[in-house]
């Protein structure tokens, strides 16, 4: 025995150094090497590939981090880099790059989603759908009227000057005209309302197509919930990215704008987002609880969390589109009846617009010495809401509606179009806030309206709602 084990071990040895190599050998002498290898890395404590561990470890550790704790932080960044080094524009990529992602997916999230849901609809199935639509229009128009009672409170004085001007800009001629244009983009080619992100035209082909496909077979229907919970899965992934683009998009704001061109313009500022917040916290609150019977305040605060802050920097609706989604997920609201509400919301709910509009257009009378009786107030309220409601048909949003709502006292156009300059001049902070109030409270009355549903058919809900 001791004879054999010599002699293998010499026909290794021989086999090694003449590259003399069989398969059962070439495994034995493999393995063998192998465990020798592995044995001197554990005496040496070398790890595989540390800095792969270390990246992963760094990832889950940003990632346990709140995301608005995270927002924050690049808000704060990315205010400190405008002021210190604002010529350091490639930062501001950041912000386009968000942005333009959310931008991107969002069309995509609301077809796919809005076929999805109908197409699974059972019938009979019910949904919160007009009532919020009534929720949408009611808040309007008590925005509206906010902003009036503000304006004889405090009234406000413009001051026009050339470079506030905006005559290479067309105004819409009147109410008849923005509704024209609304009307138009709701049977715009499917695919062109897709590209162009016309919310209007992509909620009108999704639910044609999801009724179509209704009696479609499994396959097909599970294709298409396979296809929107990857667009949502996307989305998630974007949205993880909101404080390196929040970083970006306040840097791009500071650098640019500074804080003196908003100093000028103080009291219209303070009037205007002093509307919105008694909207946001007073009349919001009392609506929700009217309806719900409890305590709104924690669902303010929870969407004023979830979609205020994200919206508010990237002053666009649609942008805040997905995000909103994922906050109605959160809260365990129905999907048939918030994958509609919310891209209609985006579209219709415009109290923010609707303060705009008839602060700027009182602020313009009362410069002119223009007397405005609390009838054609009035007036005003129900112009402002049924326009703001057809504002995301408007190329500029709700400041081009600012000439129609001068015409009802007969300011001039040239006159309201400098009105339009100033609102652009303060759109840093006119249209961040009205962007984040008008956002939010789609979820807020998406969630409000569910609850209230829950409240009198309790028998209609499986599940519990994390409100």
């Amino acid at each position: 025995m001791t004879i054999f084990s010599h002699t293998f071990s010499f026909f290794l040895s021989f086999c090694t150094k003449n590259n003399i190599y069989f398969p059962a050998l070439f495994l034995y002498n493999h393995n063998h090497t192998c465990e020798k290898q592995k044995n001197k890395r554990e005496g040496c404590g070398i790890q595989k590939n540390p800095a792969k561990k270390t990246m992963k470890d760094l990832i889950k550790k940003w990632n346990s981090i709140s995301l608005i704790k995270r927002i924050i932080c690049g808000l704060i960044i990315g205010l400190v880099l405008g002021l210190v080094v604002p010529q350091a524009s490639v930062i501001s990529i950041l912000g386009t790059m968000f942005v333009g992602a959310l931008k991107g997916i969002a069309p995509l999230l609301v077809f796919f989603l809005v076929m999805s849901a109908l197409c699974h609809m059972k019938s009979g199935q019910k949904t919160n759908l007009k009532f919020i639509i009534i929720l949408y229009m009611v808040g309007n128009l008590v925005s509206a009227f906010v902003a009036v009672i503000a304006c004889r409170l405090f009234p406000v004085t413009l001051t026009f000057t050339d470079t506030a001007s905006a005559t290479d800009i067309t105004p819409p001629s009147g109410i008849a005209e923005v509704l024209t244009n609304l009307l138009n983009n709701l049977v715009k080619n499917p695919v062109d309302s897709i590209v162009n992100a016309n919310y209007i035209g992509i909620l009108f082909w999704a639910v044609i197509f999801g009724i179509a496909l209704k009696h479609a077979n499994k396959g097909t229907k599970d294709a298409l919930e396979n296809i929107s919970d990857a667009t949502a899965t996307a989305v998630q992934w974007i949205i993880n990215c909101a404080p390196f683009g929040i970083m970006g998009l306040i840097f791009s704001t500071i650098s640019e704008q500074g804080l003196d061109a908003l100093l000028s313009y103080g009291k219209l500022i303070l009037v205007l987002v002093g509307s919105m917040a008694v909207v946001i916290f007073i009349i919001n609150p009392v609506i929700v609880f009217i309806f719900t019977k409890q305590n709104p305040f924690p669902l303010v605060f929870t969407c004023l969390k979830g979609s205020f802050i994200t919206a508010f920097f990237t002053r666009s609706s649609a942008a805040n589109i997905p995000v909103n989604m994922e906050l109605c997920k959160k809260l365990g609201l129905d999907e048939d009846t918030y994958s509609i509400s919310i891209p209609l919301g985006a579209t219709i709910n415009m109290a923010g617009a609707a303060i705009t509009i008839s602060v700027m257009a009182l602020s313009t009378a009362h410069t002119l010495d223009i007397h405005v009786d609390f009838l054609t107030s009035i007036i005003l309220c129900v112009l402002a809401a049924l326009s703001a409601a057809g504002a995301s048909g408007v190329a500029g949003g709700s400041l081009l509606l600012i000439p129609m709502a001068c015409s009802l006292f007969g300011v001039p156009n040239d006159v309201a179009m400098q009105a339009v300059g100033v609102g652009f001049i303060i759109g840093v902070i006119q249209d961040s806030c009205e962007t984040g109030l008008n956002s939010s409270t789609d979820v807020l009355f998406t969630a409000a309206a569910e609850l209230r549903d829950r409240r009198l058919h309790p028998e209609r809900y499986s599940k519990e709602a994390n409100i």
